[in-house]
């Protein structure tokens, strides 16, 4: 067979020239975990912070992550044992000075998150709760609500936000989706297009302009037919940096969560997610003759790392013919089971399943993308002036799969350091304005073709993955982009169905090049680790300068440092090669 045809990148979406303009010294796109924690960082010492969100505050991913946050914060955990955990279930790609940066300022990052409200849940000594998931060998999983964590952050963090809504100095847009990013002739970043729906004078494409970006716009799930990600989550601030020039690594890497509540054949969007946690009290995976399969499958059992939990589970479903297999949590009790998962035995009982009597129907499905744009420890890109943060990020933290409960504390973390060094670079006078050009070739998919993508995605780069299943999907991949953009109507449905696409090509090249199997998905023709040849990165960037704007995968030594300046951010290939 032919290997796969080039990818070819537009420089900018197809888009009505911006109608109005705004200015900040800090424009932070998303209101997740870390895009809210980056602002109000922000706000106690920059002048002006402009924070958009796509839809309203409270709709970010964060609200929508049950488990918990997971942190060292029992006097019998420490710091190393947390690393040590993350670093097995990254399978050797986990950046080792990233980790320890996460796991030892994480705890302090979570006592603060107390200290704004934050309202975790606590035992009768008023210590806080803590309970395990898979992959931790330590209770250390902080949770709110029993399993409602992310909502209750995200509550914390809004109710601080919304003390300062009436400081001059802090302006949020909600509604507002992030088409491209701005830059000048030299690809510095200064702002971007933003697309607002219905908030008065501010409407319809803009122009945001800024010293710094800071891009906190989520994962990718909406790239899958099943995902467990709100449909908010169509990786628009990976795809406009790419577009920019920014590098974007390890997107290969997909989490397919383990359990996630199976609704039958053809169901698609945001599917329930059944977290880890209830694993982490005593439930079983079961097959559909009642017969539990992670016993003497790994030495944690059932609280396994999830890409073990879930390639076990691929290969239960394979060998039985089935679609699904099963969660038995009916030996918990319905007094427990409500006390301690009142959210998912409610939205179980809603689909008519009650797990107090019956076991949960379960599937892996994709729950969180590891890889993003490639960053340093303080958040900065190879852009000047671009930082990214939270799952849009790639620092290194999560490797090949990342640890339960792992990615509420990145955000948090980070999105403090992105705060603390911008900080300071903006009180020394760096990163000004500059004049940014709009100029540039265009490209659209019409939003109609969304599902069609989809399917491309799930069928041939998903869990189960081949060379020929990732050349189909290439191809097909390539058959979406050639369609004329004169079909497609300007608008939120195909930026975004158009940002899937541009994403879906960047990973459906590395899935194609890694010839292994690792992290969450199995490659069919190669079903073990191969770390002779694959302990590495693959780095995906579009240079500018580049008249026919080809994607360039770069592979990356895993003995390599992870970047630690801007200026590592992006290798010339010559180490290990273009691919």
């Amino acid at each position: 067979m032919r290997d796969p045809a080039p990818v070819v990148l537009p420089r900018f979406l197809t888009s009505p020239a911006p109608g109005w303009a705004t200015e900040a010294d800090v424009l932070v796109v998303g209101s997740g975990i870390a895009g809210l924690t980056c602002a109000l960082r922000l706000r106690e010492h920059v002048d002006r912070v402009l924070l958009v969100t796509k839809t309203r505050l409270s709709e970010g991913s964060t609200q929508w992550a049950q488990g918990g946050i997971a942190a060292a914060l029992a006097p019998e955990d420490s710091a190393q044992e947390h690393l040590d955990d993350t670093l097995v279930a990254g399978v050797g790609l986990c950046d080792e000075t990233a980790v320890e940066v996460l796991v030892t300022e994480g705890p302090a990052r979570v006592r603060e998150l107390i200290g704004l409200g934050a309202r975790f849940d606590r035992g009768a000594d008023g210590e806080i709760t803590l309970t395990r998931e898979g992959g931790h060998h330590r209770d250390r999983i902080a949770h709110a609500g029993g399993d409602a964590t992310g909502a209750e952050i995200s509550r914390a963090l809004i109710a601080q936000l919304e003390a300062v809504r009436a400081d001059p100095g802090i302006e949020v847009i909600e509604h507002a989706l992030v088409v491209d990013l701005l830059t000048d002739q030299e690809g510095t970043v200064g702002g971007a297009t933003v697309h607002v729906i219905g908030e008065g004078e501010v409407d319809g494409v803009g122009a945001a302009r800024a010293r710094a970006v800071v891009l906190a716009t989520g994962g990718l799930g909406q790239i899958y037919s099943a995902t467990t990600n709100p449909p908010v989550a169509t990786g628009d601030g990976m795809a406009a940096a790419l577009r920019a020039g920014a590098a974007l690594a390890d997107l290969e890497f997909v989490q397919f969560h383990p359990t996630v509540m199976h609704l039958g054949e053809g169901a698609t969007g945001q599917q329930p997610l059944v977290s880890e946690a209830v694993r982490g009290e005593g439930a079983v995976l079961v097959d559909e003759q009642g017969k539990a399969f992670m016993t003497g499958l790994h030495p944690m059992a059932d609280l396994a790392p999830r890409d073990v939990v879930a390639r076990a589970i691929l290969e239960r479903m394979e060998a039985t013919g089935t679609d699904h297999v099963y969660l038995d949590a009916r030996h918990l009790g319905a007094g427990f089971l409500e006390q301690r998962f009142p959210t998912i035995v409610a939205r179980c009982r809603e689909l008519g399943i009650d797990p107090a009597t019956q076991p949960i129907p379960v599937a892996p499905a994709q729950h969180y993308a590891s890889g993003g744009i490639r960053t340093d420890l303080r958040g900065r890109t190879n852009l000047p002036g671009l930082y990214a943060c939270g799952e849009a990020s790639c620092t290194g933290v999560h490797g090949a799969n990342r640890l339960a409960s792992n990615s509420l504390l990145e955000g948090l973390v980070f999105a403090h350091r992105i705060a603390e060094d911008l900080t300071a670079r903006l009180g020394a006078g760096e990163l000004p304005l500059v004049t940014t050009t709009g100029a540039g070739s265009t490209g659209i998919l019409d939003g109609r073709h969304r599902r069609e993508l989809q399917q491309v995605m799930t069928r041939g780069v998903g869990p189960l993955r081949s060379e020929d299943s990732t050349r189909a999907a290439l191809a097909e991949l390539a058959e979406l982009a050639g369609r004329p953009s004169e079909e497609a109507e300007p608008g939120p449905r195909s930026w975004e169905t158009t940002n899937l696409l541009h994403l879906g090509q960047a990973l459906a090249t590395a899935a194609h090049l890694r010839e292994e199997t690792r992290g969450g998905h199995v490659r069919r023709d190669h079903p073990h680790h191969d770390d002779a040849q694959w302990a590495a990165h693959l780095v995906h960037v579009v240079d500018p300068g580049d008249p026919d704007r080809e994607l360039t995968t770069i592979k990356l030594d895993v003995a390599l440092a992870w970047p630690q300046d801007e200026d590592d951010l992006v290798d010339d290939g010559s180490d290990e090669g273009e691919q």
